[in-house]
């Protein structure tokens, strides 16, 4: 029995440095860092796979084993349904570096990637979950007591779900929510939402949470039934473009005219406006100022955000270098002892 182990694991060592050359070969085409990081997610999964056909191959030249051998031999069977869960889910994740070069999210028009990417990365947690939960489950029905009390177990199985969906309302809803996402997707990777007043992206989308990375790097965890159960703002639903504003008061006196031309000269060849969108228009008047409201458009949120925070300085510099009487200004008449007004405006 010894010889045929040595055998086999001879065997078993050719075919894995055959396995190693050929899938060199398959992936000529990759670059070398996407190879080392296929090869260095699969190289222990798949050795301890062989390693375990190797060692379990012996066992069946031989009917008669003693009690010590027949465990040895157990063990390995539970370690090989071990090995061919954990290179499932090897490969699953492993199918993220190819989603990832075929559909990019850091492109211009990355709408179909970034839904491809939330739908997959959601699927991929839920068979995760599945392919553990199955496996644990086979390991332990290789004990005849365990297999035993299961099929007893087996009839009261409605019974015993009921008492867990009880137990379990807040997860199992946080579950269905994350396969909600993955299906009807209100938000999806890279998305830039507003969720309780903080402004960020997309980040993760995992089962039972999602990550918003807001503008200031801070994280925010956010249940996944959040999304189902509450309003918030997607701004990028639909398409990645976006529209800034920028809101300027000034005096009844300031030149509509001259900022329009402002505006023009500012966005003359500025890579941050995307060439769509720019309108100056009066949105709103008062009793003491008058609200000036510049809207331009930009390829994505961070650059609209960019944008407005340029416009809204160098318009403010414009007024007060060239129509600094058009800032806004309260106006006060005192009438004088012959009836007449004297008028006074206080900046």
């Amino acid at each position: 029995m010894i010889l045929t182990f040595i055998i086999s694991l001879a065997v078993f060592l050719l075919f894995y440095f055959l396995l190693l050359l050929a899938t060199r070969w398959i992936f000529r085409n990759f670059s070398e860092n996407k190879y080392q990081a296929m090869r260095d997610k699969l190289k222990i999964p798949i050795f301890l796979l062989l390693l375990n056909i190797a060692l379990l191959i012996p066992f069946q030249y031989y009917e008669e084993i003693n009690l010590i051998m027949e465990n040895i031999q157990h063990l390995f069977i539970i370690t090989f349904i071990l090995a061919i869960s954990w290179l499932v889910i090897r490969i699953m994740r492993l199918f993220i570096i190819y989603l990832s070069e075929k559909h990019r999210i850091d492109v211009k028009d990355n709408l179909k990637a970034r839904k491809a990417q939330t739908q997959y990365k959601v699927l991929e947690r839920v068979l995760e979950v599945l392919v553990i939960f199955f496996a644990v489950a086979t390991a332990l029905m290789t004990f005849d007591p365990i297999r035993n009390i299961g099929v007893s177990l087996f009839a009261s199985a409605g019974v015993a779900g009921i008492v867990i969906g009880f137990s379990a309302q807040k997860v199992i809803a946080s579950i269905i929510a994350g396969i909600q996402l993955a299906i009807a997707q209100p938000i999806r990777i890279d998305d830039v939402v507003i969720v309780d007043g903080e402004w960020g992206w997309i980040e993760e989308i995992n089962l039972t949470y999602v990550i918003v990375k807001v503008w200031d790097q801070r994280r925010l965890v956010v249940p996944s039934t959040y999304f189902i159960d509450n309003t918030f703002q997607n701004w990028t639903r639909k398409t990645s473009d976006i529209l800034g504003t920028v809101f300027l008061y000034t005096d009844y006196t300031v030149p509509i005219d001259e900022i329009r031309a402002e505006l023009d000269r500012l966005l003359e060849n500025n890579e941050l406006w995307d060439g769509n969108v720019k309108v100056v228009q009066v949105t709103n008047a008062s009793e003491r100022t008058m609200e000036v409201r510049v809207l331009v458009s930009a390829q994505d949120s961070p650059t609209a955000w960019e944008l407005r925070v340029y416009l809204r300085e160098e318009l403010i510099k414009f007024i007060q270098e060239n129509y600094p009487e058009s800032l806004p200004r309260t106006r006060v008449e005192f009438p004088d002892k012959t009836g007449n007004n004297n008028k006074n405006d206080t900046p």
